[in-house]
């Protein structure tokens, strides 16, 4: 669904990603881990197609800047800007215009009540809080339903009802076949449903572990990564 091949992006002389090539297959749950800095942002804006690179990434077979990529491609930002002086309910709206979606409203409805958004419709976007914001960014990602939907620090400023809906929805896109691309911080939320992960250092992929593969938990991974060194060289 998601491929990477021979991703190199640069700022100026700084190489914020070196040589990564990665995949996530239909309906997988990849983890994206690594300290700040390693250079998860970057991988994430330019596979959404939000910066120039080298190499070449594909979304379900097409090209990641193409049309036809980005129509089956969700985005979380790890910071949610809303528009200041849209509500609510408009930036579904603008959403729906955008993709050209026919019956969204009960699908709009439905993603702000498991949201707890439903008596938020009318607030404009200046008068969210974090935790709203990164709400409606979640709403405004989930309403195309896409085949993808790459989340970066999804949990950021949601209080722990919001997790626990996000991990819920989560689950539910997975079990519809949905592909996910999740960067956290917040290792102990992501739980056992995770398919793949990936753990970058220092701009480079220095370990993809299966967890049919592995019998640790993804903590457990990441951690005894460190002790052993492998990622402090």
């Amino acid at each position: 669904m998601i491929s990477v091949a021979g991703l190199t992006k640069k700022y100026g002389k700084f190489l914020a990603n070196d040589d990564i090539s990665l995949h996530l297959g239909t309906g997988e749950l990849g983890v994206l881990l690594g300290p700040n800095g390693a250079g998860k942002s970057t991988l994430i804006k330019s596979i959404c197609g939000l910066l120039r690179f080298k190499g070449k990434i594909t979304i379900d077979g097409h090209d990641n800047r193409s049309v036809q990529a980005k129509r089956v491609l969700g985005y979380v930002p790890e910071i949610a800007v809303p528009y200041p002086m849209l509500t609510v309910d408009e930036h579904l709206e603008f959403i729906a215009r955008a993709y050209r979606l026919k019956d969204w409203r009960s699908r709009a409805d439905s993603l702000l009540e498991k949201f707890d958004l439903a008596d938020k419709k009318n607030k404009l976007g200046k008068e969210l809080s974090k935790g709203m914001k990164q709400k409606i960014s979640i709403c405004c990602a989930m309403l195309p339903q896409p085949k993808a939907i790459i989340l970066d620090e999804p949990l950021s400023g949601l209080d722990p009802h919001g997790i626990r809906e996000l991990q819920q929805a989560i689950a539910d896109l997975k079990a519809e076949g949905v592909s996910l691309l999740i960067s956290t911080h917040m290792i102990d939320t992501i739980g056992s449903n995770w398919d793949v992960t990936f753990i970058m250092k220092a701009s480079k992929l220095v370990r993809e572990c299966r967890r049919a593969d592995q019998a640790e938990t993804l903590e457990d991974i990441y951690f005894s990564l460190f002790e052993a060194g492998e990622l402090n060289e």
